[in-house]
């Protein structure tokens, strides 16, 4: 498939899939007329390429884990080396970081809108509230 296509079939933009390409993250070939031409297992790899992104992880280590990683049609992966799963539990733990950071300040937030709610008035039964 080219390049429009992959792209419209995972929502990632050409340019992040040259991109990806480029970080040696996507592979293409080219056609006679110089046309990149992708995989149908393409669309499994960028998919799993913005879910590593989402997770926080930056170019270099999923250039590393990727061929870690069995795609969807079960292909072989290579064995991790010690250091990218060590590499890969710090990042796990800073993602839980991050979740336990935001949980705390959810927390406060239900805390700050609770007191302010109860201390607003509140409109009489049966008739609209207005705005000031």
């Amino acid at each position: 498939m080219r390049i429009g296509e992959l792209a419209r079939r995972t929502g990632v933009s050409e340019r992040s899939l040259r991109y990806y390409e480029k970080q040696g993250l996507l592979a293409s070939e080219r056609t006679p007329g110089g046309h990149r031409e992708y995989p149908e297992s393409a669309v499994d790899r960028v998919i799993r390429i913005q879910e590593l992104f989402a997770a926080g992880l930056n170019s270099k280590k999923i250039a590393q884990l990727l061929p870690c990683m069995r795609d969807a049609d079960g292909g072989p992966s290579e064995i991790a080396t010690p250091r990218l799963i060590a590499d890969l539990v710090e990042e796990r733990a800073r993602i839980d970081r991050m979740i336990n950071d935001l949980l705390r300040s959810r927390e406060v937030l239900d805390e700050v809108i609770a007191t302010a709610s109860h201390d607003l008035p509140r409109p009489a039964t049966g008739t609209a509230a207005r705005e000031p």
